[in-house]
């Protein structure tokens, strides 16, 4: 798909996929975020042997999400503010990704928003985001200063968590670029706050999945994609392990929270990004419908926020948004922004040329979007 070439259908379906993946990951973290630090026994006390079945109360009420949402929202935006900034031929997308994430370390600590900095755009405006909601340690470090976070020097080399993967979705949405270049934009994003190879690999993976769901392809075919991308990086041997036990699962008995616990061993501990992506890709596959393969993805004792929003993602990405449940929907917090994120995301994407260039610009575009 080509983004000189959109025709009114295909403006549509990519509208309708950008939506499914920013939803359906905000579906999976907040359906999982009342697992998050229970074994499936203990799930199974506190909601019945079905455990996690639909959404339930967390953080205050039910469909609130967590920080893994929030940092989503906020890579969608300078995701956006980069393409509006190549005008300028100041074209560096991890510089833009990076300020719009201490834009979000702003809402970690400020009482609302600053009406002095000129930089905020629409979404720092938003007084629902300023709340912490389980913030990962390495996210709030890795952001806690102004330093740029690289592959040759990343923040927090040791963390593995797959906070960084659960934010990086919508690097995949970058529909018009090659599949190498995604993972690798992903990947320096990714290091901005978690070094270890497990969490940056995890990340590529996860955009390259979804790049290639949003070009129409299979999710099989979308991950045997990423396995072969993944295949030339040092210290992708977790990531591509992780996928590959996915993939074999699928052919070896029914779906179910025993299959979903023996992806997620533990024994790099519960808070190992491979380990979640595992289980997120996993449930996609097996997946009936959405509701299904959401609940199979929190119903375990590893990292069920992350796992949940990774296999939001991909199963919005792959079904768009008319997939999701209206039920669910209808709960969660965020919908309104998501949705006009979402079509702001794809209206720059396909209609970029008429809301900005280097001689004429749309003020209001600007000043949801400022270049500075």
């Amino acid at each position: 798909m080509a983004t000189g070439l959109w025709g009114r259908a295909e403006q549509q379906d990519f509208r309708s996929r950008v939506r499914g993946t920013l939803l359906g990951s905000a579906l999976g973290d907040a359906l999982g975020a009342p697992a998050a630090g229970l074994s499936l026994a203990a799930l199974r006390e506190a909601h019945g042997p079905d455990g996690l079945t639909g959404p339930a109360p967390a953080l205050g009420r039910r469909g609130r999400v967590t920080a893994a949402t929030q940092l989503t929202l906020f890579t969608v935006d300078g995701l956006i503010r980069a393409h509006v900034r190549r005008d300028t031929g100041a074209w560096h997308p991890p510089t833009d990704i990076h300020r719009a994430y201490l834009r979000w370390a702003a809402t970690q600590h400020d009482w609302g928003p600053d009406e002095r900095r000129k930089d905020n755009g629409w979404l720092a405006r938003e007084e629902w985001l300023y709340a912490r909601r389980a913030p990962h340690r390495a996210c709030l470090t890795g952001f806690a200063d102004d330093t740029l976070g690289t592959l040759d020097q990343p923040k927090n080399p040791t963390a593995r968590d797959a906070a960084a993967a659960s934010r990086s979705a919508p690097f995949g949405l970058l529909v018009g670029w090659e599949p190498s270049l995604v993972l690798q934009l992903s990947v320096e994003c990714a290091a901005q706050s978690h070094g270890h190879p497990t969490a940056t690999l995890t990340a590529g993976a996860v955009a390259v999945i979804v790049h290639g769901l949003i070009r129409g392809e299979s999710l099989d075919s979308a991950v045997q994609r990423s396995l072969g991308l993944l295949g030339a990086r040092p210290g992708h041997q977790p990531v591509t392990d992780a996928l590959q036990r996915a993939v074999a699962a699928v052919t070896q008995g029914s779906p179910g929270p025993e299959a979903v616990e023996a992806l997620s061993p533990g024994g790099d501990g519960p808070e190992d990004a491979a380990d979640a992506l595992a289980v997120a890709a996993y449930c996609a596959l097996v997946a009936e419908d959405v509701p299904q393969g959401l609940r199979l993805a929190v119903n375990h004792g590893g990292d069920s926020i992350a796992a949940g929003a990774l296999c939001g993602a991909l199963l919005g990405a792959l079904h768009g948004e008319t997939a999701l449940p209206a039920a669910w929907l209808a709960e969660l917090e965020g919908r309104a922004a998501l949705l006009e994120l979402a079509d702001d995301f794809a209206l720059e994407l396909t209609q970029g040329p008429s809301l900005h260039n280097p001689t004429a610009s749309s003020p209001g575009w600007l000043a949801r979007y400022p270049r500075g």
